[in-house]
């Protein structure tokens, strides 16, 4: 079966509590947002693909009546398989940089404002990297279960404060540049 980006992360989501398909992309957006996203349109079709290979199963609706779904020894064999693996490489989409990029019909005062709009981002971003900082350190604190699972997850948010301080730094450096040029 191949496999993409989107079943991997579907399967990890399944691999920490059975749940929704909802609810995992509740999950992708609220744990993961710093550093993947996933819609609906992609997480259904990945459920059903994996579903249909006998990597994760069905199980009655609970509270919500909605399906839960949960891995199967298969599913959490090929879930260890997919992490093992190296990652898919993607390029990236910046709508910020493709118009800094022809910024000269855009002018200085147009791209000024893009900078500071990035900058802006990854200021909010850098706030809420915190907030979930301390959650997991709470965590981590109050259930000591927890601890194979925070040190990875601390790991990880301390990637997305690095590139969120990274673009703060560019957008200051970018934003004098700017000033720097004729109207």
């Amino acid at each position: 079966m191949a496999s993409s980006q989107t079943d991997l992360a579907v399967l990890a989501v399944l691999s920490i509590t059975p749940t929704t398909g909802y609810a995992v992309r509740k999950t992708i957006h609220e744990q993961l947002s710093a550093f993947w996203s996933e819609s609906f349109g992609q997480i259904y079709p990945s459920i059903a693909r994996l579903k249909e290979s006998g990597l994760i199963e069905a199980t009655a609706g609970g509270r919500t009546g909605s399906a839960q779904y949960a891995l199967t020894d298969a599913g959490r064999a090929h879930l260890l398989d997919l992490l093992s693996s190296p990652p898919v490489p993607s390029r990236p989409r910046s709508g910020t940089l493709l118009r800094l990029f022809f910024g000269h019909l855009l002018g200085p005062s147009a791209c000024a404002d893009l900078v500071q709009a990035s900058k802006t981002r990854a200021e909010h971003q850098l706030t809420e990297l915190a907030a979930t900082r301390a959650l997991v350190e709470a965590e981590r604190t109050s259930d000591p279960t927890t601890e194979p699972h925070t040190r990875y997850w601390l790991l990880t948010i301390s990637a997305g404060e690095h590139t969120a301080r990274a673009t703060i730094a560019w957008a200051d450096e970018a934003l004098t540049e700017l000033a720097k040029l004729p109207a």
